[in-house]
């Protein structure tokens, strides 16, 4: 959990992902397409410390599996369905803004 939270830390949006997850390529193609720069963490090519933080994750989350995990601000915002959600109802961009991960 320790490793989880300290990568949180550093940047204003962080996500947990896979990198075979068509689920973690669409919240990661979201992002980027509105000029985010996040840090993404492909916890399966993370052979030292990837399982050990995806059951963190699973543990926050209280679901597995527990990609996409998206953080913002340093708060844990939730999943693919969470994300497209406060995006199709017009959250997101404003929450991004206030995590100083856009400028717009």
């Amino acid at each position: 959990m320790d490793k989880v939270m300290k990568l949180v830390a550093q940047r204003a949006v962080v996500i947990f992902s896979s990198s075979s997850c068509c689920m973690c390529y669409s919240v990661k193609t979201l992002f980027q397409d509105l000029g985010v720069h996040a840090a993404v963490h492909e916890l399966d090519e993370d052979a030292a410390n990837g399982k050990e933080m995806e059951r963190a994750l699973a543990k926050l989350l209280g679901r597995k599996p527990p990609l996409p995990a998206v953080f913002i601000g340093g708060k844990l915002v939730g999943s693919t369905d969470k994300i497209m959600s406060l995006h199709l109802g017009g959250r997101l961009v404003p929450l991004l803004k206030d995590a100083g991960a856009l400028w717009l």
